[in-house]
């Protein structure tokens, strides 16, 4: 198992400059107010293809030999990790073939293809998407690009937060979602050598917390289906992610459904930004543990922003109240 160091952050960081944004930081003094800590939110909802995944997977699929990049890539999504890949393959010129879970959002299905890549559907477990996977890659199929688990996509995530600390001085800690940990795991790696004194928090719905259980048992543990409204969650962390969680971040938070819609809610109205149920995540724990996060100066980022319009988790809320 490679684990990749702060210097396959920076080399990642130069590699994919002409296909990433520097995305912005916004603030909100409602927000903050709220919270009584004052929150530095990271935008990658704005980065391109919609999320920060774009990140690892331009690093991924740039790092290819010629050899690897004429068989093509594939890999196992619900969504953003399959949309970014396919975005940076069509970058390069090169096939991209993404296993959905059958239940992936319509909206996150369209934007795969919309960059060109090809959907084969899969059952919505992880079992199920490792097995379609499996017949993809087989000798001399596609190269797999992990959605996590990977160290070329780690250390490509690992520039969200490289820029985070150069955009807002002093900050005491950082928080990200936790699904497989791709994004945690490059935050720690980025903010372990660049700004030690700052802590690393993870914020996992609570109907998905496999790596809040873990956390606390100090050892693996892997749920195959979850469900929560934040969809991009659902997936366990692997060996390589769980290295960096165990060893790097300072705690685990949770939060209900209802306070990940709540906290989403919070952000398109107050920091006018379109978010998904996963972004929502870290507002929803900061909120809910205030003691904790009181006085301080927090970077949260906003991991993804490819909404289904006509699926909204409040509108949803509302009909079956109605019902």
């Amino acid at each position: 198992m490679y684990l990749p160091t702060l210097d396959d952050v920076l080399t990642a960081h130069e590699r994919i400059q002409r296909y990433i944004h520097r995305t912005p930081v916004f603030t909100s003094a409602f927000v903050n107010s709220l919270a009584g800590a004052e929150l530095f939110f990271k935008c990658e909802n704005l980065q391109k293809a919609g999320a920060f995944k774009a990140r690892g997977a331009s690093n991924a699929v740039l790092e290819l030999s010629e050899a690897q990049a004429a068989r093509g890539v594939a890999t196992h999504s619900s969504g953003n990790h399959g949309t970014c890949l396919s975005y940076a393959a069509e970058r390069r010129g090169i096939q991209c073939t993404v296993v959905m879970p059958r239940t992936a959002s319509e909206a996150k299905k369209e934007a795969v293809r919309g960059y060109g890549g090809r959907i084969v559907e899969c059952e919505p477990s992880m079992s199920s998407r490792e097995a379609v996977l499996a017949g993809i890659v087989a000798d001399p199929g596609a190269e797999f690009v992990h959605p996590y688990d990977d160290p070329r996509v780690i250390a490509g995530q690992g520039t969200c937060a490289r820029e985070l600390i150069g955009q807002v001085d002093g900050i005491d800690a950082v928080i990200a979602p936790i699904g497989g940990g791709g994004m945690v795991s490059g935050t720690c790696l980025a903010v372990s050598d660049l700004a030690s004194r700052v802590h690393v928090y993870a914020a996992e719905p609570e109907q998905a917390d496999d790596a809040y259980r873990s956390f606390r048992a100090g050892r693996l543990i892997a749920d195959d289906a979850p469900d929560t409204v934040a969809d991009g969650l659902r997936v366990p962390l692997k060996d390589l992610t769980w290295h960096f969680v165990r060893n790097h971040v300072s705690d685990i938070l949770t939060a209900s459904e209802i306070e990940i819609i709540d906290a989403m809610k919070l952000i398109w109205k107050h920091l006018k930004l379109v978010v998904e149920a996963s972004s929502a995540v870290p507002l929803a724990t900061i909120l809910k543990n205030r003691d904790l996060f009181a006085g301080k100066r927090v970077g949260v980022i906003l991991t993804g922003g490819n909404v289904d319009l006509d699926a909204l988790p409040w509108r949803q809320r509302s009909s079956a109240r109605g019902n």
